[in-house]
C-alpha cells in the first residue's frame, strides 16, 4: 500500500511530483522512477515501523483458553457513567466475583453464568474481560471450627 493511500484511503489520482515549486516539468522516465522510489522508500519505513510494533505487542500477547466449568474472575469497567456492577468509587475492585464458564461461544469469547443481582448484562465476555481464578483452601475458614457459646461470643484460637 502507498503512503497516500495509508494516509487517506484512496489511491492518488493526479501525478505525482515532488520537484520544487518553480519547476514545471512534463512527467519523464527519471521523475516517474525517481518517485517511484521515493514511493518505495516510504512503504519500506512504514513496514519497518508497523514491524518493530508489532514485535512490542507480541510479547505481552497470549493464548488464554478457558475449560468449560472453570471459575473465573470478571473485569469491573473503570470509566466514569459507566454501570459498575454496582460497584462504585475510586477504590472500588477491579475483578468481581467467581462466575462459572458454561460454554465457549466462539475462539476468544465464553458465556458465564451469572447471578440474578446482574441480570441486566450480557452473558457472554472476551477473554480480555476475563482472569482465571486461583482458589487457595487456605483462605476457606470452615464453619464447624467456630464454636459460638449461647451468649453469641466464641473464643478466638490462633491458626
Amino acid at each position: 500500500m502507498a503512503p497516500y493511500e495509508a494516509l487517506y484511503s484512496h489511491k492518488c489520482h493526479t501525478p505525482l511530483c515532488w520537484t520544487e515549486l518553480g519547476e514545471h516539468r512534463v512527467l519523464e522516465p527519471e521523475l516517474v522512477s525517481e518517485t517511484e522510489d521515493k514511493v518505495r522508500l516510504n512503504r519500506d519505513s512504514l513496514k519497518v515501523a508497523f514491524d518493530r510494533q508489532k514485535s512490542y505487542a507480541d510479547l505481552k500477547r497470549r493464548d488464554i483458553e478457558y475449560s468449560i466449568g472453570d471459575f473465573v474472575l470478571l473485569k469491573v469497567s473503570l470509566w466514569k457513567k459507566v454501570f459498575r456492577f454496582s460497584r462504585k468509587g475510586k477504590l472500588s475492585p477491579r475483578f468481581i466475583g467467581t462466575y462459572q464458564t458454561l460454554k465457549l461461544v466462539r475462539l476468544v469469547v465464553y458465556q458465564l453464568e451469572l447471578p440474578s443481582e446482574l441480570d441486566r448484562i450480557h452473558d457472554v465476555f472476551h477473554v480480555s474481560m476475563l482472569r482465571w481464578y486461583r482458589s487457595d483452601p487456605s483462605h476457606v475458614v470452615s464453619i464447624e471450627e467456630i464454636k459460638v457459646r449461647s451468649d453469641l461470643t466464641f473464643e478466638e484460637e490462633p491458626v
